[in-house]
């Protein structure tokens, strides 16, 4: 089976996707399904932010900084 990744829209097949879900309380909040690509930027950006000890999220309309 094959369905697109919702970064990028290209289409990749179910072994090679990888899925970020987002859970706060036990309650799933978001679920991405990702291609190898944009896995790897996911982490990328997952631990330069965790690095750097300040954390903003991209809503698409504005950024919520969380400290």
């Amino acid at each position: 089976m094959t369905d697109g990744c919702d970064a990028c829209g290209e289409d990749v097949t179910d072994a090679l996707a990888r899925t970020v879900r987002l859970t706060v309380d036990r309650s799933q909040i978001d679920s991405q399904r990702l291609c190898p690509e944009c896995f790897a930027d996911w982490i990328d950006r997952y631990e330069t932010e965790m690095r750097t000890g300040t954390k903003t999220i991209d809503d698409g309309d504005d950024e919520i900084i969380v400290d």
